[in-house]
């Protein structure tokens, strides 16, 4: 039998599920904040899955994904325990804000500080009160503002279980990311906690592919912990690992016109699109140096020489990749999968 966990001075029964508002330093205002940790608390002994979204203010498709999963009617059923906290920054959450009031990029200010500044603090208190529960964890993220990123999942591969859960999310890209300092990820792969982050889609915006994707794979890494029953799924995405990914850069500033979408694929020497003077009178084609695809993109059209704009991944064989894209992309798409009612029918 599972046993009793406490989070936030607040104790958890197995066999429950309950949601913990956990008390933050209030605004400025004196109104008061609360981060919102929804727990479901097996009645037998498993593993333990924190699913994390909005360090970044902005990112919102993780806030989503979460609000589904915690739908799934299959959670009653669960080994084991799962955490999500849908909005961990939530100053930058109401402000629809990257960071926090202190300028400072929460996700760069891991395992924190007791006595830090507030960014400081709200990290040291998330790993204290949250991740030291948790033997598994997925970060939820999405591209910048004014980016957009297709659905992908980074991780440390050299680590054997954290690259079996990375394939097991079935998003369609995985990258083997190297730890940056300061980053949640970082401080919980040095305390031995398996840990990917999902990166899809763009700040301050819900895209529905993004969204299933990353409800299925959060579904997928909880049925290979043995916290649900396996399942069969209909058809199976085979992730495709990067051999190496790098941006192209704006070769003038000007107005810039994108001819590529999200996903494509491109060949050495290809028109990826243009940027112009506002009249026009001086033109650049932005030219593919590779072959690879399209797995980030910048949606803003105006740009200043040197400003990244297309993401493109290599791969060891990219014919089979870009049909792996298509297969992903047929699979989860709205228009493609209409007569679908609910998320368990993607699942």
């Amino acid at each position: 039998m599972n046993q009793a966990i406490t989070i936030g001075g607040k104790t958890i029964q197995p066999g429950t599920r309950q949601t913990v508002d956990f008390t933050l330093p209030p605004l400025a205002s004196h109104s008061e904040l609360h981060i919102p940790i929804h727990v479901v608390h097996g009645k037998k002994e498993g593993p333990c899955l924190l699913v994390c979204a909005a360090l970044h203010g902005d990112e919102i498709n993780g806030i989503e994904i979460i609000r589904r999963v915690m739908r799934i009617k299959s959670l009653s059923r669960l080994k084991g325990t799962l955490i999500t906290v849908p909005i961990v920054n939530i100053y930058g959450f109401i402000q629809m804000s990257r960071y926090l009031p202190d300028r400072r990029d929460l996700n760069r200010c891991f395992p924190g500080s007791e006595k830090g500044s507030l960014a400081g603090r709200l990290a040291h208190i998330f790993m204290q009160e949250v991740v030291s529960h948790a033997t598994h964890g997925i970060d939820l993220h999405t591209a910048a503002v004014h980016r957009d990123n297709y659905p992908q999942i980074r991780a440390t591969l050299d680590d054997p279980e954290t690259k079996q859960l990375a394939e097991a999310f079935q998003a369609p890209l995985i990258i083997d990311a190297s730890l940056r300092p300061g980053t949640i990820r970082q401080a919980a792969v040095e305390k031995g906690i398996p840990w990917l982050v999902y990166e899809a889609g763009e700040a301050l915006r819900f895209d529905e592919v993004s969204i299933r994707a990353g409800v299925r794979g959060v579904v997928n890494v909880l049925r290979e912990l043995d916290m649900l029953h396996h399942q069969k799924s209909k058809t199976k995405v085979i992730p495709r690992t990067v051999k190496s990914n790098f941006w192209i850069r704006a070769p003038q500033s000007g107005i810039m016109r994108l001819t590529v979408k999200l996903g494509g694929n491109v060949s050495k020497g290809d028109i990826l699109g243009y940027v112009s003077e506002p009249y026009g009178e001086m033109e650049t084609a932005i030219l593919s140096p590779n072959t690879g695809i399209v797995i980030g993109r910048t949606n803003l059209p105006l740009v200043y020489e040197g400003d990244a704009l297309v993401h493109l991944a290599r791969f060891a064989d990219p014919l089979v990749a870009s049909e792996a894209l298509d297969v992903f992309q047929s699979e989860l798409d709205p228009d493609e999968t209409a007569g679908l009612l609910g998320e368990e029918a993607i699942i």
